[in-house]
């Protein structure tokens, strides 16, 4: 049994997303250096444009960042910036979505997610501010049917990644 990730998915038929798609991961005050290198993994597998981490401590250890992100690191474009130059980056092409269990958060698997996204999640203790929320323009949440209600950030972010991934790669598609 084949069990080379490289080599499987050479054999893979690849559903490649639309030029006119972007995606932008964004995580707020995060604090844990391997919840950040699985999150420049996860974003290097399915092609986002950036990652930012959003907070003005930087995240000292970056040997801890690089293990976990393993070669992604220095292939996927991310970086760490300040909550100002955080939203003086997004340009008006994008459509901010905070992935958040606040009041106004709709259903992730109800709801169409924009083709050029900037997914924000946030800190892993105490999630976004009220106003990093407010500044969104759509919140979604990810339904939990078990008994535990909470998911860790980089978790969090590979499902709503996915999901955005699916919606784009396969819109019109009738099989879904």
């Amino acid at each position: 049994m084949n069990t080379n990730s490289v080599d499987f998915f050479k054999n893979q038929p690849l559903t490649s997303v639309s030029p006119e798609t972007s995606l932008i991961i964004a995580a707020w005050k995060i604090s844990n250096p391997n919840n950040m290198g699985h999150i420049i993994r996860m974003g290097h597998n399915v092609g986002a444009e950036n990652i930012l981490f959003i907070g003005d401590e930087h995240q000292k250890r970056e040997s801890k960042i690089k293990k976990t992100a393993g070669f992604s690191f220095d292939q996927q474009k991310w970086g760490v910036v300040s909550e100002t130059e955080f939203f003086s980056f997004l340009e008006s092409k994008y459509t901010l979505v905070a992935l958040e269990t606040c009041e106004e958060a709709r259903n992730i698997y109800d709801v169409e997610l924009p083709s050029k996204m900037v997914l924000l999640a946030g800190n892993e203790s105490y999630g976004l501010s009220n106003d990093m929320i407010n500044k969104s323009t759509l919140q979604v949440y990810i339904p939990m049917p078990g008994d535990c209600k909470s998911m860790n950030i980089s978790h969090a972010l590979s499902v709503a990644v996915f999901e955005w991934y699916r919606q784009m790669a396969f819109k019109g598609c009738s099989h879904l």
